[in-house]
């Protein structure tokens, strides 16, 4: 017993493990996605980590940007050498217009769809130096006077907060010979995938051990969601696998979740399996009407697909028999009493209708002797037919006198349904009753509280199941009394 709970508590530490590492590759997987749409992001909050995952992403300065950010830098290390009036300057604030202008006109933020980018600083410039034309607001903004004139520190802390960090955001992003952009995530991510490989073979493995009927197939489609571990593309796919294996390592909860999806699948397919199970059902009937079975099954005819029958008994005549003798021995006398005043009662009616007897009521002593002779007269009937209904079922005899009866009636009335305006009427008749079934209850059945359903059904599993006693000479289970 020890063993096998060391056993299970390994098993258990294994599973977390390989749970927690699908969760950083899916950590990874989703960095991976964003990053490129975030980049700008990562690059003012993490700007080592830019540093680092540029590469993987093919990811490098552009060549024109890249000029421009550089020509400004050395501006101010000009002007704080020599001074903003200094020819020096001159010059390269001259260059930096003629860049700006190429920077508008080229737009080299385009190859990686940021032109809202060039836009965004076109609008910043034009608001700076209140000027529709974002060339002439940038030659405004790199000339002596108007750096001289608003003051060099707050111009150049101006370009460098709200300028720079959207020209330092452009990249140039390389492409690989297959016309895609290079991306070389696949090399971190190849590690995550042959390890999980192996540990697919490895269940697998065992999983054919275990359950030696299994085909390989069979084995690896056991554990279907760790395939998408392997998948080199739709990563993101991974968050299925990730999420079963957390909540079977117990790291995650996901009964709740659980619940209320099978609820709201059931929900929303129970109002449609209703009507078409039921209508179905219907339609067949309607459909064996219509094709003539109730009819051959009237005649009896041999055509008929057998009846299988599984115990040798004729159910419908032992059910009747059964319902026969509760009535004989256990209802009508309960009931006795009762019949005895009903008959006592019309009676006493019909005598009450005769006129002589109604003379007769006017002598003393035969209101009494009516009511004596009422009770007698309605107890002894009473009495005798009880008697004869017992004789008829316990007397051999009278048994088989009443099932040839019963047999002789049913012959006579399948006869007379046989005939062809009994039999058209009653088809015709069962058919619209059935199509009325279908009308008036179908739906009902299908617009009931599925939520209330779903509820009394989790109620039911949730509660103690009765205890089941098993016969060992009987092969059906019998329900433990008390």
């Amino acid at each position: 017993m020890r063993n096998v709970k060391s056993s299970k508590q390994r098993n258990i530490w294994f599973e977390r493990f390989m749970a927690i590492t699908a969760a950083v590759n899916l950590g990874l997987v989703l960095f991976d996605l964003s990053y490129v749409p975030w980049r700008d992001l990562y690059l003012r909050k993490l700007p080592q980590i830019v540093e680092i995952y540029d590469p993987i992403k093919g990811i490098e300065r552009h060549r024109e940007t890249k000029n421009y950010l550089e020509l400004v830098k050395a501006l101010e290390e000009q002007v704080s050498q020599t001074g903003l009036q200094s020819p020096q300057v001159n010059s390269r604030l001259e260059e930096i217009r003629r860049l700006s202008n190429e920077m508008i006109d080229t737009n080299p933020f385009a190859g990686v769809n940021k032109s809202g980018t060039l836009e965004k600083i076109k609008k910043r410039m034009r608001d700076r130096i209140h000027n529709e034309s974002a060339k002439q607001s940038f030659a405004t903004f790199w000339s002596q006077s108007y750096l001289s004139q608003k003051g060099w520190v707050q111009e150049i802390n101006f370009f460098n907060d709200s300028i720079r960090p959207l020209i330092a955001s452009n990249y140039y992003r390389k492409i690989g010979e297959n016309g895609e952009f290079v991306d070389d995530f696949w090399v971190i991510d190849l590690f995550f995938v042959i390890l999980f490989g192996v540990e697919l073979l490895g269940r697998t493995f065992l999983l054919r051990r275990q359950h030696p009927g299994l085909s390989w197939l069979e084995a690896v489609l056991w554990r279907w969601y760790d395939l998408f571990l392997l998948l080199p593309f739709w990563r993101w796919l991974r968050i299925i696998p990730i999420v079963i294996r957390l909540d079977q390592a117990r790291l995650l909860n996901l009964h709740p979740v659980r619940r209320q999806l099978n609820q709201g699948i059931v929900a929303n397919f129970a109002e449609e399996l209703t009507e078409i199970v039921v209508v179905r059902v219907i339609n067949q009937i309607q459909g064996s009407i219509q094709r003539g079975e109730l009819t051959s099954w009237l005649s009896q005819q041999e055509n008929l697909r057998p009846y299988i029958d599984i115990n040798n008994v004729n159910e419908v005549e032992a059910i009747a028999g059964l319902l026969v003798k509760t009535i004989v021995y256990q209802v009508l006398p309960d009931i006795q009493p009762a019949i005895v005043a009903i008959l006592r009662h019309n009676i006493e009616t019909v005598l009450h209708q005769v006129p002589v007897y109604r003379n007769l009521q006017n002598l003393p002593g035969v209101g009494q002797a009516q009511t004596q002779l009422s009770e007698q007269l309605a107890t002894q009937i009473t009495t005798n037919l009880y008697k004869t209904l017992v004789n008829a079922v316990e007397d051999p005899v009278g048994a088989k006198l009443t099932s040839q009866l019963v047999e002789s009636f049913t012959k006579v009335l399948g006869s007379q349904i046989k005939e062809r305006h009994v039999l058209s009427e009653i088809q015709s008749l069962l058919f619209d009753f059935l199509e009325e079934i279908k009308l008036n209850y179908v739906q009902r059945l299908s617009q009931e509280d599925i939520d209330q359903i779903i509820e009394q059904t989790r109620k039911l599993r949730t509660q103690t199941s009765v205890p089941v006693v098993v016969d060992k000479g009987n092969t059906l289970p019998k329900i433990r009394e008390g």
